[in-house]
């Protein structure tokens, strides 16, 4: 190609990640290789605007949170099909950015990672990285998720689903899940919304916090054993790297020990396992991302019990991209480093667009 390729980088968004995905995204921005790639970074705020950043220098963190954007140097976009390209459209004095050739959605949570993204731009047929609609919605809702799981023999923790509607006692919960339960939104990631309760009294705020992010919640066992994390990548034959360990001195690993609070967390990159568990651990994330039918890539978060047990906790096809995000740097430690990753994503992505375009739309 005679032209740099124009990457549409598509990070904020309507979601309680809002402000991780903005870290991930300047992460990005700032490895990408500019020599290869002309990059335009297109902001989502959390009422749903799109803007498109102008200014290579950006700040990131002075795009957050949306109310302090006023004054700044922003440009409503909107999406416009061609015969063979896709334009992005200044509002403000229609020029036009044209001849997109992939995007990149850096959209953790709702709203991004969900697959309402993905069905966008698959509608305008736009090569983009990550999984499609179906694997990005499946692995958003934790609920079918894990059912999918379960149906493919894969090894899972315990839960029971709750909508506003029902009504579970923590007795009755305990006896089903034992006596300490975890509470999650079933839509959302980070760990925001997510409660680790051992009495009633938890147990009543853990539900009421969780129902402020979903209209789902999912109660889970407690699995007492070593926090593990796997990166996938591929698409029709995807491969795993060496697994990373999660040692936090907090009771679960949250929010603020993810993003906020380093010294609470140590990420022990690759994790001091044996061979065999190493390949367990491989060989069922990568199984996990066939099952659940997910593309380009995903991280797989996983426990290992003291029994040497390997349990499927959730499966990320977003996942974190900032400084101390694990995808990356479970790759790193496995011969890939951050730049040549990104150049992974987008030809991976490029890859599937080409397979699908080969598929006949007639008999």
């Amino acid at each position: 190609m005679d032209k740099k390729p124009k990457i549409a980088l598509v990070f904020g968004g309507m979601s309680a990640e809002h402000e991780i995905s903005v870290q991930s995204a300047k992460s990005i921005y700032h490895a990408i290789n500019k020599e290869k790639y002309k990059l335009f970074l297109i902001w989502i705020d959390k009422e749903g605007a799109w803007h498109l950043v102008k200014d290579d220098k950006v700040n990131f963190y002075d795009w957050m949170p949306s109310q302090q954007n006023k004054g700044r140097k922003i440009i409503t976009v909107s999406l416009v099909k061609g015969s063979d390209f896709v334009s992005i459209i200044n509002m403000s004095n229609f020029s036009y950015i044209t001849d997109i050739d992939l995007f990149f959605p850096i959209l953790h949570g709702p709203n991004g990672e969900d697959g309402s993204m993905q069905g966008l731009l698959k509608f305008y047929n736009i090569p983009f990285v990550g999984s499609g609609i179906l694997g990005s919605a499946i692995c958003m809702d934790k609920d079918v998720m894990k059912r999918l799981l379960r149906d493919a023999n894969l090894p899972i923790t315990d839960f029971l689903v709750l909508n506003r509607k029902e009504k579970i006692s923590y007795t009755d919960i305990s006896h089903e899940l034992g006596n300490i339960v975890f509470v999650k939104p079933a839509n959302m990631g980070s760990s925001v919304g997510i409660s680790k309760v051992s009495n009633e009294e938890e147990y009543n705020l853990a539900i009421r916090k969780a129902f402020e992010y979903d209209k789902k919640i999912i109660l889970e066992s407690c699995v007492e054993g070593r926090e593990l994390e796997c990166a996938v990548l591929g698409n029709q034959e995807p491969m795993a790297s060496k697994p990373g360990e999660i040692i936090t001195k907090k009771f679960f690993y949250t929010y603020e020990a993810k993003y906020e609070d380093m010294n609470s967390t140590i990420l022990q990159i690759p994790a001091n396992l044996d061979e065999k568990i190493i390949s367990d651990i491989q060989n069922i994330s990568i199984k996990s991302y066939k099952t659940l039918c997910c593309e380009v890539m995903a991280r797989v978060d996983l426990f290992l019990t003291k029994q040497n047990n390997v349990i499927i906790n959730e499966i990320n096809t977003i996942p974190g991209f900032t400084k101390m995000s694990m995808y990356p740097k479970l790759w790193e430690v496995s011969g890939i480093p951050y730049h040549e990753l990104i150049d992974k994503l987008i030809d991976l992505a490029i890859e599937r667009f080409k397979s699908e375009k080969d598929l006949s739309c007639s008999e």
